[in-house]
């Protein structure tokens, strides 16, 4: 993030920002409904609150709130989100305390569950303190209207076969007999009590890291549509129609739209805001390139693209791979 302003010379000519290790494309020019002069910036600042969401702002131009780490691949995102995510579980383990991993399933945070099984087995890392939460899982509508129950377990898209079976196995054969992730540790939220989720994450101390991927087509996170509005809990939610086309790729054992679950059971926004101690949003692919150029512009939460939440996150880092930023 640049630790200056860019004088309107170097925005014209798109030279590098006074300060700045990259060139100029670390700064957007605001819409006129986000401009802030800069004696209102000010006062803005003597605020804890806008101190913490309003990045520098004068002259109609903002910085970038998130600069993104831009990997070649997403083997070497992968391994390095692994090794932050190690060396989180070591600090837990020196200070007693539980570790509690927030994961997506899908193939976003696939490259990096593998490279984190590896850095288990080469660390040597007990696991007992980790809990893994996932979180969304798909539902289905019971026989009474409203009430819902997961899908079966035993299905590609569940979440909670995702989270067995691509997360917690693995990382239990690396780490061993003895240090293995409690059989109750791994957390999908309950349809029937979707609040509840929010209270065990927050008595275990919240997420030390969350990790969270985008929507390719409408920046849904988790399963929070477009409109989902900002202090939004864990719930069950109807999933937009640019989500269930966007899980096709995701999963592709659908054989067509109508195999989509109409509805999920879904971590908030809110949630995701006040659970987290570090996020790390991660991106790869070229289908991903417009959400990316959402995500690194975006200065606060944007109710359209759900996940810019992440700009609003403690510690948020944005990963992407080459493709992904090629537009950046």
């Amino acid at each position: 993030m640049c630790p200056t302003i860019c004088s309107p010379a170097d925005r014209a000519s798109r030279l590098k920002c006074r300060g700045c290790v990259r060139p100029s494309r670390c700064c957007r020019a605001l819409p006129a409904r986000r401009s802030i002069s800069c004696a209102a910036t000010l006062a803005a600042l003597r605020t804890a609150r806008l101190a913490y969401l309003v990045q520098l702002v004068c002259e109609g131009v903002a910085l970038v709130r998130v600069l993104p780490t831009v990997f070649p691949d997403p083997y070497v995102l992968g391994r390095a989100l692994a090794a932050m995510v190690a060396d989180g579980l070591e600090e837990a383990a020196r200070e007693g305390r539980p570790y509690v991993l927030g994961c997506p399933g899908g193939r976003s945070a696939r490259t990096t569950y593998r490279a984190l099984a590896g850095e288990v087995a080469r660390r040597g890392l007990d696991l007992r303190p980790l809990t893994v939460a996932m979180m969304d899982e798909y539902v289905v509508e019971g026989a009474v209207p409203g009430e819902f129950r997961p899908v079966d377990h035993r299905l590609p898209h569940s979440c909670l076969r995702f989270g067995r079976e691509e997360i917690t196995g693995p990382l239990n054969t690396a780490a061993g007999t003895g240090r293995s992730i409690e059989p109750d540790r791994l957390w999908v939220p309950d349809p029937s009590d979707p609040e509840s989720y929010d209270k065990r994450l927050e008595d275990l101390g919240g997420i030390d890291l969350f990790i969270l991927a985008t929507g390719a087509g409408d920046g849904h996170v988790a399963f929070n549509a477009p409109g989902t509005p900002a202090g939004t809990r864990t719930h069950v939610a109807r999933l937009a129609e640019q989500t269930r086309r966007d899980n096709l790729v995701t999963f592709p054992t659908f054989d067509g739209l109508d195999d989509v679950p109409l509805h999920g059971v879904t971590v908030g926004v809110g949630t995701i805001r006040e659970q987290s101690r570090r996020t790390v949003l991660v991106a790869h692919g070229p289908d991903k390139a417009a959400a990316a150029g959402r995500l690194a512009a975006a200065v606060s939460y944007e109710p359209d693209w759900p996940a810019t939440v992440l700009s609003d996150c403690a510690r948020p880092d944005l990963f992407l791979d080459a493709s992904a930023a090629h537009a950046l």
